[in-house]
Formats: C-alpha cells, sequence, structure tokens
C-alpha cells in the first residue's frame, strides 16, 4: 500500500510539474523575459518528464497514463487563475469527470 501511495504521489508531482512547463511555456509568449520564461518551462516540463518515466517504470502503462488525466485539471485550473482565461461551465464538468475518472483508476 505505501509503495502504491508514493506511485501515486509521484504521478500527481508530475502531472503537476507538467501543468506548470504548460503553463510557462504560454505565459512566456509576448513577454520580455520570453526566452527565460520558456527555458524554466522547459526545465520543470523535464523534471515531470523524469518523474514519469521512474514511476512508469515500476507501475502497469495503462494506470499511470489514466492518472496523467490529472494534467488536464492542474491545467485548466491554472489557465483561470493566473491567464484569467474564462472557463465555461461544461469545461468545469469535464474537469470534474476526468477528477472522478482519476480518482478510479488511482483506486484500482
Amino acid at each position: 500500500m505505501a509503495t502504491k501511495l508514493r506511485n501515486v504521489g509521484f504521478l500527481v508531482v508530475s502531472t503537476f510539474l507538467g501543468a506548470v512547463g504548460q503553463l510557462l511555456f504560454k505565459y512566456s509568449f509576448g513577454k520580455p523575459l520570453f526566452a527565460e520564461l520558456l527555458a524554466s518551462g522547459l526545465v520543470v516540463y523535464g523534471i515531470s518528464t523524469i518523474i514519469y518515466f521512474y514511476v512508469l517504470s515500476r507501475v502497469h502503462l495503462s494506470w499511470a497514463y489514466g492518472m496523467g488525466g490529472l494534467s488536464y485539471i492542474f491545467a485548466t485550473i491554472f489557465a483561470y487563475l493566473f491567464l484569467s482565461e474564462n472557463i465555461p461551465l461544461l469545461r468545469w464538468f469535464g474537469v470534474i469527470i476526468i477528477a472522478i475518472g482519476a480518482a478510479l483508476i488511482g483506486f484500482s
């Protein structure tokens, strides 16, 4: 059980960092610090990928990839909070369904 919780934790961190990387990519365009922000996004996204490879070497692909749906949740929340994007209600329902699906996969 402790191993599974560790793997879930690593996957949450990986998907969170992946979404942070995407946020930095999006935010970097049109900004004075374009190169620095873009490079930061690449580094964060790279760390996310390394963590994902670590988890993938220890669990089934179908489980790890399914949990990757968390990145949609993080990215939507970040877009709303940091980019002031208008998120339609229907998209929020989709995010909730993805969260339920990721939870079911995580507990399986």
